[in-house]
C-alpha cells in the first residue's frame, strides 16, 4: 500500500487537471463553474448549477412539448389506421379461403368426413351477421366501461382469436368464434369512428394552446376542429381500403394454382348478371383441382396469425389514450343506466333520423360489392381465378378515391355524399341491363372499369358519411361514442338484411340499393335544408358527473366536463326539482318536520343522545 500511494497521489492531480483545465472543462462550462487551485480539484458551484438558465427559452420550450404533442396525435391516427387494415385484412383473406376450402365437396370428404363443413359455414355467418344486432345495446356501456383504447384493443383480440379457432375446425371452435367477432363489430367500429374524431379535437386543442377556452378545458367553438376531421378521416380510409388488396394475398399465392378452370367450373352455369337469382345458380360443387397440403394451410394461417397479434400490439403500443384519465372517470361517473338509455335518447336528433338511410346504403353497398357485384358478374363471367383481380381494383381504387374528400376543405360538406350517390346510382341503372354469358373473357375490361368507379363511389360515401357525423357533433366529445354507435348499428341491420336477400333475384337487389340510395339522398336534403335554417334539434341532456367516492376529492374549482351555460341551467332545475321533491309531498308535509324524521337526522340525534349518556357517566 506505501508504494500505491505515490501513483495515486499522480492520478488524483491528473484527474484534476483533467476537470480543471483539460478538454472537459469548456463542454462543462454552462453546466459548472470550474477552478482550479493550487493543489486542489475544481469544484461546481451548486448555486449556478441549480439556479435558473440564462438559455432556457419557456415560450420555445412549450412549443416545442405542444409540436412533440401534434406528432403524437397524427402517429395515433396512423396507428390505429394500420391496424384496423390489418385486423380486417387478416379476417377477410382467412374467410374468403376458408369458405372456398369448404364449398369444395372433396375436400370436405377427404379431409373432414361427415363432419357438415358446409352447415358450419352457414351457422358461422349466421353468427357473424346476426349478433351485430343487439349491439345497440351494450356497445356505449363497453366503450365507457373500458375506453376507447382498449376496447379497439380487445376487439382485435376477438378477430385474432376467430385466425387461432382455423387450427381446429370443429362446430364448437368455429361458431362461437364467429359470435365473437359479431359482437365486437359494433364496438370495434365506435371506437374507430370515436377515436379518429377525438384525435382531430386533440390536434386542434394542441395547435391553439395558447387560446383561453382550450386552457380552460371549455366547449370548443363552432367548427373550430372541422378541418381537421376531414384530413384525418380521410387518412384513415386511404389506409384501411387497402384491407381488400392485402386480404386478397391468401388466395392469390396459396389456393390460384389449386382452382379449376372456367370450362369446368362454370359447365352449368347459363346466364349471368342481371337475370339470375341467388348468387351464381349452376355453379360446380368442386373448384380445387388437387388440395391443398395440410402444413401449407397450418404456415398459411400462422402466418395470418402473427399479423392478428401485430394488430394487437399495434393498438397496445402505440396508440395513445383518447381522453385524460379525469375525463375517462367523469364519462363512466354519469350512471350506467343513463349510458344505457343516451343512445336511444339520440335518436330523437332529426339529424341523426335523416342520416339512417345513408347509414343503412353505406352497408348495403360494401357487401355487395365484395359478395353479389364480385360473385354474381366478376367470377361468373370471369371464373373463379379472376376474384382476386376484381377485390384488388376495387380496394385500391377506393383507397386513392378516398383523398378526393379533401376537397372538402374547400367544398361544402354534402358534396361527398351526392357525389358518391350519383356515381352509384348510375352504376346500379347500368347492372340493371347487363346480362352477360359465363365465360366471356372479352367482359375483363368493362367490370374492371365498373369495379373502380364502385370504389370512388365508396370511398366517397364512407369519408363522406364519417365526415358529416364528425362536424355534426365535433364540439361535443362526450356524445361522439352514442352517435357512432346509431352510425354503426344501423350498418350492421344493413349487413344482415343482405344476408336475408342472397337467395332473391338480382334485379330485386339492385332495386332495393336504388330506392334506398334515392331516399338516403332526399333525407340529406331534408337534413342540410334544416340545418341551414338553424332549425333547433334535441339533444338529449348528458347528466353531470356526480363522484361518490372515498379518501380523494377534486382539488380544481369546476368540473372537469364543466358543459356549457344551457346544461348549467338544466343542472341547476333539475337540482331545484330534486329539492322540492325532497322537501315537500303532495298534501303539503312541514319540511322541517320531514327533515327530523330523516336517517341523517336521526343518526345525528342517536350520536347526541350516546354523547349525554356519557357526559353523566
Amino acid at each position: 500500500m506505501l508504494l500505491l500511494c505515490p501513483w495515486a497521489r499522480h492520478l488524483t492531480h491528473v484527474a484534476c487537471w483533467w476537470w480543471s483545465e483539460g478538454p472537459v472543462a469548456p463542454v462543462l462550462g454552462s453546466l459548472a463553474s470550474v477552478s482550479a487551485p493550487q493543489g486542489s480539484c475544481g469544484y461546481i458551484v451548486m448555486e449556478e448549477f441549480l439556479g435558473p438558465q440564462a438559455q432556457y427559452n419557456e415560450e420555445e420550450e412549450e412549443r416545442k412539448y405542444y409540436r412533440r404533442k401534434r406528432l403524437g396525435v397524427i402517429k395515433n391516427v396512423v396507428a390505429s389506421s394500420f391496424g384496423a387494415m390489418i385486423v380486417y385484412g387478416v379476417y377477410m383473406g382467412l374467410l374468403q379461403m376458408q369458405l372456398i376450402l369448404h364449398y369444395d365437396m372433396t375436400y370436405r370428404e377427404v379431409k373432414y368426413s361427415n363432419l357438415g363443413l358446409e352447415d358450419i359455414d352457414r351457422k358461422m355467418l349466421m353468427g357473424i351477421n346476426v349478433t351485430p344486432i343487439i349491439g345497440f345495446l351494450y356497445t356505449p356501456v363497453l366503450i365507457r366501461f373500458l375506453g376507447t383504447k382498449w376496447m379497439m384493443f380487445l376487439a382485435s383480440g376477438i378477430y385474432a382469436l376467430f385466425v387461432s379457432t382455423n387450427y381446429w375446425e370443429r362446430y364448437y371452435t368455429l361458431v362461437p368464434s364467429a359470435v365473437a367477432i359479431g359482437v365486437a363489430i359494433v364496438p370495434l367500429w365506435a371506437s374507430l369512428g370515436n377515436y379518429i374524431t377525438r384525435m382531430a379535437q386533440q390536434y386542434y386543442e394542441y395547435a391553439n394552446y395558447r387560446e383561453e377556452h382550450v386552457q380552460e378545458q371549455k366547449k370548443l367553438p363552432k367548427g373550430a376542429c372541422h378541418n381537421y376531421i376531414i384530413v384525418f378521416q380521410s387518412l384513415f380510409y386511404v389506409i384501411f381500403n387497402l384491407s381488400f388488396v392485402f386480404a386478397e394475398l391468401p388466395m392469390r399465392l396459396v389456393l390460384h394454382h389449386h382452382l379449376h378452370e372456367n370450362k369446368h367450373i362454370l359447365a352449368n352455369v347459363k346466364i349471368c348478371g342481371a337475370a339470375i337469382s341467388g348468387v351464381i345458380p349452376g355453379f360446380n360443387t368442386t373448384v380445387l383441382t388437387n388440395l391443398p397440403r395440410s402444413m401449407l394451410l397450418i404456415q398459411v394461417e400462422s402466418v395470418l396469425m402473427g399479423f392478428a397479434f401485430l394488430s394487437m400490439i399495434i393498438f397496445l403500443v402505440l396508440c395513445g389514450p383518447a381522453y385524460r384519465p379525469t375525463e375517462e372517470i367523469d364519462l363512466r361517473s354519469i350512471g350506467w343506466g343513463n349510458i344505457f338509455q343516451l343512445p336511444f335518447k339520440h335518436l330523437r336528433d332529426y339529424r341523426l333520423r335523416l342520416l339512417c338511410p345513408f347509414f343503412i346504403y353505406s352497408g348495403f353497398e360494401v357487401i355487395f360489392a365484395v359478395s353479389g357485384f364480385s360473385l354474381s358478374y366478376g367470377v361468373c363471367i370471369l371464373g373463379l381465378k379472376s376474384l382476386w383481380l376484381l377485390i384488388v381494383v376495387y380496394g385500391l381504387s377506393s383507397s386513392v378515391f378516398s383523398l378526393l374528400s379533401l376537397c372538402l376543405l374547400r367544398l361544402p360538406r354534402w358534396l361527398a355524399l351526392i357525389g358518391g350517390a350519383v356515381v352509384h346510382g348510375v352504376l346500379l341503372v347500368v347492372l340493371m341491363v347487363l346480362s352477360v354469358k359465363p365465360s366471356s373473357p372479352d367482359q375483363l375490361g368493362p367490370l374492371l372499369v365498373i369495379t373502380a368507379l364502385w370504389g370512388l363511389g365508396s370511398a366517397l360515401n364512407k369519408t363522406g358519411i364519417s365526415t358529416v357525423v364528425g362536424m355534426l357533433y365535433a364540439e361535443e366529445k362526450e356524445r361522439l361514442d352514442f352517435v357512432y354507435t346509431i352510425y354503426h348499428w344501423w350498418q350492421a341491420i344493413a349487413i344482415f338484411i343482405v344476408y336475408l336477400w342472397s337467395r332473391m333475384p338480382m334485379r330485386a337487389k339492385l332495386s332495393i340499393l336504388l330506392a334506398t340510395l334515392l331516399l338516403a339522398c332526399y333525407c340529406y336534403w331534408v337534413m342540410e335544408r334544416r340545418v341551414a335554417r338553424k332549425v333547433q334539434h334535441r339533444i338529449p341532456r348528458i347528466p353531470r358527473p356526480r363522484h361518490k367516492v372515498k379518501g380523494y376529492c377534486y382539488l380544481e374549482e369546476d368540473n372537469s366536463d364543466e358543459s356549457d351555460e344551457s346544461d348549467d341551467e338544466g343542472d341547476q332545475a333539475e337540482d331545484d326539482d330534486q329539492v322540492v321533491e325532497e322537501m315537500g309531498e303532495e298534501g303539503g308535509q312541514d319540511p322541517g318536520a320531514e327533515a327530523a324524521e330523516s336517517p341523517r337526522a336521526r343518526r345525528r340525534g342517536v350520536e347526541g343522545q350516546q354523547h349525554r349518556w356519557e357526559d353523566a357517566e
